[in-house]
């Protein structure tokens, strides 16, 4: 028997992937840094976690009902944003912060623009935006320390100086009562590194020490593992590479976003991030790299299907500039931390790169 020639309508290539299996195993890999969390801060992570999740399924459901369209939250993508949006909050925030959060990010980042796949911004990130504009005192104040270690990451004073309260009182107090891009944030205030007095070396290399995490590397190792103050999943650079390893064997987000994201961070923070007068350092980058939402922000937010470019020249650019715009907003805001907004304003940027990155179609004459 001959062999048929079968036709049929596009698309002619077909995967056995579907929105429930990547939503799914996104959450999946947000796992390890919800046990990371858990461990360091306890039981009230994993509820602000929930509750965030629940808001946003709740949220969908109701919102989906009202507008008689068919119910989708078992597909996933609600609980990831209702998570997402809780791993941007502190361990210590009340618990119906990530709720009116979580509701704010489906409400108004996704179902009134129609849904997953229509948002133009990733609702996450809007929501926390929406908390941070509506209650900045809660979202950015009332830290709490890590088990085994501290807020700053710097758990023995003394690799710093031998008596860093006799030598500043203003920097014992920096290092021990804010989060390691706090910290960042202040000793860019040249002013207040030039009040720094040192019995040894100068009060930049004093400065220089309490920045980069001191001479044995110790507080980069603290802020890798995750005992350091921070929001509930950003503080373990390990557990988010565990998930964003995963995320990458199983094909669902491309490599370009985050590699260009990180190596965007790394070179500018490297030429511009050093503390006048230190010289440059490659303790710099890695403490830019480790510290705050970038991880969790390039590997989790910044590969939204829905609000990055389609195609590979775009994704480049996307991830180049979400890196120029985190490091303009540290060192040159007011805003310690710009993961978050610089993802923001690249996503609108999105229509306007797919626009110039097309490919030309095959056969086309350029005009």
């Amino acid at each position: 028997m001959k062999d048929k020639v079968l036709v049929s309508p596009a698309p002619h290539l077909h995967d056995s992937g579907s929105i429930p299996k990547v939503m799914w195993n996104v959450v999946l890999a947000l796992v390890p840094a919800l046990i990371a969390a858990v461990y360091f801060w306890g039981f009230n992570a994993l509820l602000l976690t929930l509750l965030g999740g629940v808001s946003a399924v709740f949220t969908e459901a109701l919102i989906q009902k009202l507008r008689k369209v068919p119910i989708s939250v078992s597909d996933g993508s609600a609980f990831l944003t209702g998570i997402l949006l809780s791993y941007n909050i502190h361990a210590n925030a009340p618990w119906w912060l990530p709720v009116v959060g979580a509701a704010f990010a489906i409400a108004i980042g996704k179902q009134v623009f129609g849904g997953l796949g229509n948002n133009p911004v990733n609702p996450a990130l809007l929501g926390r935006a929406f908390l941070l504009a509506s209650w900045p005192t809660l979202m950015t104040d009332g830290w709490i320390a890590p088990k085994g270690g501290a807020l700053s990451g710097i758990t023995n004073l003394n690799l710093i100086h031998s008596n860093l309260q006799a030598v500043s009182s203003k920097a014992h107090a920096l290092v021990t009562g804010a989060t390691p891009l706090n910290i960042a944030q202040s000793l860019r205030d040249s002013t207040f590194v030039n009040s720094l007095t040192a019995d040894a070396g100068t009060n930049m290399d004093l400065a220089n020490r309490i920045f980069t995490g001191i001479t044995d590397g110790s507080t980069l190792q603290n802020l890798f593992w995750g005992n350091i103050g921070g929001c509930i999943g950003e503080v373990s650079v390990f557990a988010l590479l565990i998930g964003a390893a995963w995320l990458l064997w199983k094909n669902i987000i491309e490599w370009r976003i985050p590699l260009f994201y990180l190596g965007t961070v790394a070179v500018l923070t490297f030429f511009f991030g050093a503390i006048p007068g230190s010289g440059f350092s490659l303790s710099i980058p890695i403490f830019h790299l480790f510290s705050g939402g970038l991880m969790l922000g390039a590997f989790f937010m910044a590969t939204d299907y829905s609000t990055t470019p389609m195609t590979r020249k775009g994704r480049i650019i996307f991830g180049i500039g979400c890196g120029v715009l985190t490091v303009v907003i540290r060192f040159v805001g007011g805003y310690p931390e710009g993961v978050s907004y610089s993802i923001l304003l690249m996503n609108v940027f999105t229509p306007l790169i797919d626009a110039l990155t097309i490919p030309k179609a095959f056969g086309k004459v350029k005009k």
